[in-house]
């Protein structure tokens, strides 16, 4: 079963947002928060991003979330720092994420590839809420 990564430049957003999609999946899922520079910092550090691929790593693959811009940087740079063969095994997602998070955790939890888990992530962009 795939594992997810949140990352985010909040802490407490990312250990949220975890929280959220660890409930939707039923615990099944591997899934590790990476967010701020510390627990109080806001920011996005490699070094926590890599502990955290280490945490979620599955030979089934791990997706990472991202919420802003600097935090692709950092996720790149954590990826890099896994052995080659788990690199081929990651995968960074554009998925909105909050709402891309959860939909993740319930794919993976159903089973789903990788591929198929990113693919659904990022289809929540399109998500309507009814108003």
């Amino acid at each position: 079963m795939i594992g997810l990564v949140i990352v985010s430049h909040s802490a407490k957003v990312a250990e949220g947002v975890k929280e959220m999609a660890e409930q939707m999946s039923q615990g099944r899922v591997a899934i590790a928060a990476a967010g701020g520079v510390d627990e109080d910092t806001l920011g996005t550090n490699a070094e926590r991003i890599f502990t955290a691929l280490q945490s979620a790593y599955s030979p089934d693959g791990v997706l990472v979330l991202m919420d802003l811009g600097s935090a692709v940087m950092s996720a790149q740079m954590a990826i890099e720092m896994m052995a080659a063969e788990q690199q081929q095994q990651i995968r960074m997602s554009d998925a909105p994420l909050v709402e891309g998070a959860i939909v993740a955790a319930v794919e993976a939890s159903l089973g789903r590839s990788l591929e198929e888990v990113k693919e659904a992530a990022e289809a929540a962009s399109t998500m309507r809420k009814i108003l």
